[in-house]
């Protein structure tokens, strides 16, 4: 079987983001991109993460072909595909439906960029994708349009949350992020008017972080 090791990690995440709360039952999914190869590798649809081998795992050409697996790949696949195609960076897709961010999805309310660590790890407001049903081709066009070129993470109206990333802790660290930066701000809400950092600040923040991440040295 080809990827085992990508395969696991695709896994290995969906399994955490159930046992984080951050999606309940089979809801959710996760994905990566197969390292110069038209592929990824994404969670089945409507499958019990705690009950899956990283065999199950489906692996999916860019045409939207299954070319490995024994499941019917994530209902949202497409997303998935159209984020690949049109952002090259990206090489991990992390969808949740936590609960703090599907409020601000909900209410159709963008998430403000309130916390230093916010400006780090995402360095935008999280918008709000217009509706559209769950597996559309809508969805997945509107999801590239509010991503653009350079986004991290949306919220979908009535559904959830996608975090991206360059790799797949990087877009489940962005999905944490946005998830506690929504709980303080409806938090700080109750305390009285919300305010948020200046662009100019959000910027510096996002470029002093991606300067403090270390690669591990060489043994």
């Amino acid at each position: 079987m080809k990827y085992l090791e990508l395969r696991r990690q695709v896994l290995q995440t969906a399994q955490e983001i159930l046992a984080a709360r951050m999606v309940t039952g089979t809801w959710g999914n996760v994905s990566l991109r197969v390292p110069g190869e038209e592929l990824l590798i994404i969670t089945p649809s409507g499958m019990e993460y705690e009950k899956l081998q990283p065999e199950d795992m489906v692996l999916v050409d860019f045409a939207r072909q299954v070319q490995e697996g024994s499941y019917r790949p994530s209902i949202e696949t497409p997303m998935h595909l159209a984020i690949y195609q049109n952002r090259p960076d990206v090489n991990a897709v992390v969808h949740v439906h936590s609960p703090y961010a599907s409020a601000f999805a909900v209410a159709g309310k963008p998430i403000p960029v309130i916390l230093e660590e916010t400006a780090q790890a995402v360095g935008h407001i999280v918008e709000v994708v217009p509706y559209a049903r769950c597996g559309s081709k809508r969805l997945a066009s509107q999801v590239v349009d509010t991503l653009g070129s350079s986004g991290r993470a949306v919220l979908l109206a009535m559904h959830g949350m996608v975090g991206v990333g360059n790799d797949i802790r990087d877009a489940l660290k962005v999905c944490y992020i946005t998830e506690k930066t929504a709980m303080v701000a409806l938090l700080a809400r109750q305390l009285g008017p919300l305010p948020s950092l200046e662009q100019k600040d959000i910027d510096s923040f996002r470029q002093g972080y991606q300067g403090y991440l270390q690669n591990p040295k060489d043994e």
